[in-house]
């Protein structure tokens, strides 16, 4: 009999592969062979032998006929590996039903098959398995045969009391869910984490197809400038040629006119080049208000503060990731502030600093560690929750990733960033952005290559 596991249509895939277990399971049957030669044959333990070759022998004709059905790459459904797991499950308490049941001390593998269900599928068929586990475990804690002992041993062997057998299965349930929960989270976070990067990476790259929509507009208008120009010289010669009284002196007329048209529209693409100063670099105030300008609109008051004496003020790359970054979090501001929102800039020669504070309701103290983190979002009457499962199913916006990306695109240009609350007797949120003045400010850069042009 062949095994086949083609995929229910629909079924969610978690991503683990049937090499994976397969590999694992060949692991499992290794050690199992070689515990139980080494036991009858080496230690003289008077074991079942033929049963337990059998049980072992079963999990090697599975994988064969998996590897044989099925293609090693293939990755598996929930519901398929979940099945697989299971089988282990069952395969393990056979054995230990064999060979003493919890008294042997091989009972801790039990906890192998939820430990990779916690790491790779669903939390549920992850609880699912544990329960399995922790039945199997209670079954041949109940019921087994005796625990093999070598022939020189005094009498039958010592005879383990109850309530020992009940404390090593509370304990192997205890094991289950612990390590369970623990697996899982941390699996869990990791593939949050993955794809909140993911989302990081289309962000930016869509700002930075956004930003570089000038320079290829400036190139356009410059390729475009000639055959233009040269369309304009036959109209003007056509015009010139034409009697006054011409029936087609109004759309010649009227094609000169767009011509025109046309040309002015190329000169002001021509100015967005992308070598040009003003769109290339920018002072710290013109790119705090280039971010606030689009959050002006919305019937909350915001307010760009710059030191009294502006001397020595930054120069700044137009970089779309710190564009991006800081205009996220001004437009949290503003969505959660009742009347005001306050961008405050300062410099020293160390390092730059911006401040974004709104009189909202502030940060919920619980969660304030938490603030950066993904899925970690605003809904409802809080400001800021952890979203369920369920939510970021049923929607694809708001999924807690907004300010995660601004962190991380700000943190890519050498920011750090605080969250904290704005003390008493005022409220509302703050946010602090500062930057080592010498990974942001680059007005020493471009001094330095005017003084070598000047030089040449």
């Amino acid at each position: 009999m062949m095994l086949s596991l083609d995929h229910p249509i629909g079924e969610r895939f978690f991503g683990l592969r049937l090499d994976t277990l397969i590999r694992l399971r060949w692991l499992a049957i290794s050690g199992q062979t070689l515990a139980i030669v080494v036991v009858h044959w080496l230690l003289g333990f008077t074991l079942p032998l033929g049963a337990c070759l059998a049980v072992v022998a079963l999990s090697a004709w599975l994988n064969l006929a998996l590897r044989l059905r099925n293609p090693g790459a293939r990755r598996l459904s929930d519901v398929e590996a979940a099945w697989l797991l299971a089988y282990d499950i069952l395969q393990l308490a056979a054995l230990l039903f064999l060979t003493g049941g919890l008294a042997n001390p091989f009972a801790l593998l039990f906890l192998a098959p939820v430990l990779i269900s916690a790491t790779a599928l669903s939390p549920r068929t992850t609880i699912l398995l544990g329960v399995l586990a922790a039945v199997c475990a209670a079954l041949v804690g109940l019921w087994q045969m005796p625990l093999p002992w070598s022939a020189s041993d005094l009498g039958a062997g010592p005879v383990l009391p109850p309530i020992y057998l009940a404390a090593i299965w509370f304990a192997l349930a205890i094991a289950i869910a612990f390590i369970g929960v623990h697996a899982w989270r941390v699996a869990e976070e990791t593939r949050e984490l993955s794809e909140a990067l993911a989302a990081t990476e289309l962000v930016l790259a869509r700002e930075q197809h956004l930003s570089a929509l000038d320079g290829l507009a400036a190139a356009a208008a410059h390729e475009l400038g000639t055959p233009l120009a040269t369309i304009t010289v036959v109209v003007k010669e056509i015009a010139r040629a034409l009697p006054a009284e011409s029936p087609m002196a109004d759309d010649i007329r009227l094609l000169s006119e767009q011509a025109e048209r046309c040309r002015s529209i190329l000169r002001t693409l021509t100015s967005l080049e992308a070598g040009d100063a003003p769109f290339d670099r920018m002072r710290l105030s013109h790119i705090l208000e280039d971010v606030v300008e689009p959050h002006r609109h919305f019937g909350i008051a915001i307010t760009v503060t710059l030191p009294t004496r502006v001397e020595g003020e930054p120069i700044i790359a137009r970089n779309p990731g710190l564009l991006y970054g800081l205009g996220n979090i001004v437009e949290n501001a503003v969505d959660f502030a009742k009347t005001h929102v306050n961008v405050v800039a300062n410099w020293s020669a160390d390092d730059v600093t911006v401040t974004i504070t709104d009189d909202g309701p502030g940060f919920p103290p619980e969660l304030i560690d938490q603030i950066g983190a993904p899925y970690v979002t605003s809904r409802g009457r809080n400001r800021w929750r952890r979203e369920t499962q369920e939510e970021m199913e049923e929607s694809s916006e708001g999924l807690g990733l907004g300010v995660f990306i601004a962190k991380t695109l700000l943190e890519r240009s050498g920011a750090e960033l605080g969250f904290v609350n704005r003390a008493l007797p005022a409220h509302g949120a703050s946010v602090t952005v500062r930057w080592p003045r010498r990974l942001i400010d680059i007005s020493g850069e471009h001094e330095a290559e005017g003084e070598e042009a000047a030089d040449a």
